[in-house]
């Protein structure tokens, strides 16, 4: 392989690298937040996105009602008794 044509082959293969260097850059993907632009430009510009009755720690609720809906999970409650269908008329015969 001569000298020039070893030149030519190198400066081919360098423009051709830097094309494919390039090409690799640009995805032309889906990306998980695709279509989330417009919720994400108003909390962007929301001053304080958290709603205020989250902060409050002191939930207020009865005990009594809360243990009988606990003990309701743990021992439910028996099924109702099965319908019982009458039929009245002629059977058909």
């Amino acid at each position: 392989m001569s000298r020039n044509s070893a030149l030519i082959l190198l400066l081919c293969v360098g423009a051709l690298t830097g094309c494919a260097a390039d090409y690799l850059n640009n995805y032309e993907t889906v990306t998980l937040a695709a279509g989330d632009t417009q919720k994400y430009n108003s909390l962007l510009q929301t001053v304080d996105p958290l709603n205020p009755a989250s902060k409050n720690t002191a939930i207020e609720g009865d005990g009594a009602r809360a243990a009988a809906v606990a003990q309701s999970y743990k021992f439910p409650p028996p099924p109702p008794p099965p319908a019982i269908t009458v039929n009245v008329g002629n059977t058909g015969d």
